[in-house]
């Protein structure tokens, strides 16, 4: 499905990731491990289209990743990043913007579906009702989650999306996402609750 091939990032005449090398397959779980500073965020900017690639390839469905693919890319991927910040103002009216996004405007926002996910996530449903801004880092990121889930993308990047919840909710979100054999996930993370899932690639990073 996606391969990257030997991809090399430099920032301030470093070379942070040099010959990188690996394929993701349909249904594959990977974990993208390595110190901080090291370029993991920049592999999802740069699958994403948001940095130019600087030297190697990345390749979706056999073809370069170029302005016309990466659109059709992002169609199918939902990204969750450690800070998610999607504005101001009252929750449930931000979640159902991201439906107007061109890249979403084809998914039908599902409220039954919210109502599961907040069950899941441990959220109040009255949550809907307050301002963003106002919530904690925690309850962000499992907004971010739920989110991430209704838009009903086959690959998902989770770049350090578990961060700020609670270790038993931490160890049952990640059971989640490396549970549905349907979905192809990479995430980036740094704790043992990632590294301890039995079934996941490791794709290490630097020394």
């Amino acid at each position: 499905m996606i391969r990257f091939e030997n991809l090399e990032v430099t920032f301030n005449n470093n070379t942070i990731i040099k010959n990188l090398n690996f394929d993701v397959a349909k249904g594959d779980k990977l974990l993208i491990y390595g110190k901080s500073g090291i370029g993991k965020t920049t592999i999802f900017r740069l699958l994403l289209g948001f940095e130019k690639i600087q030297k190697g390839s990345i390749y979706f469905l056999g073809k370069p990743l170029n302005e016309k693919t990466v659109w059709e890319l992002r169609k199918k991927i939902a990204y969750v990043s450690q800070d998610l910040d999607i504005g101001g103002g009252n929750v449930f009216n931000l979640i159902r913007n991201i439906f107007s996004y061109k890249t979403n405007i084809d998914v039908p926002f599902d409220k039954e579906r919210l109502k599961e996910l907040l069950f899941f996530f441990r959220l109040k449903k009255d949550i809907l009702d307050d301002d963003y801004e106002k919530l904690s880092g925690g309850e962000k990121q499992r907004i971010a989650l739920i989110i991430a889930v209704l838009l009903n993308r086959d690959i998902f990047l989770l770049d350090e999306a578990t961060s700020a919840l609670d270790n038993e909710l931490k160890k049952k979100v990640i059971e989640y996402f490396i549970g549905n054999k349907n979905w192809t996930v990479l995430a980036i993370a740094h704790d043992r609750h990632w590294l301890n899932q039995p079934g996941l690639k490791i794709i290490k990073i630097g020394d």
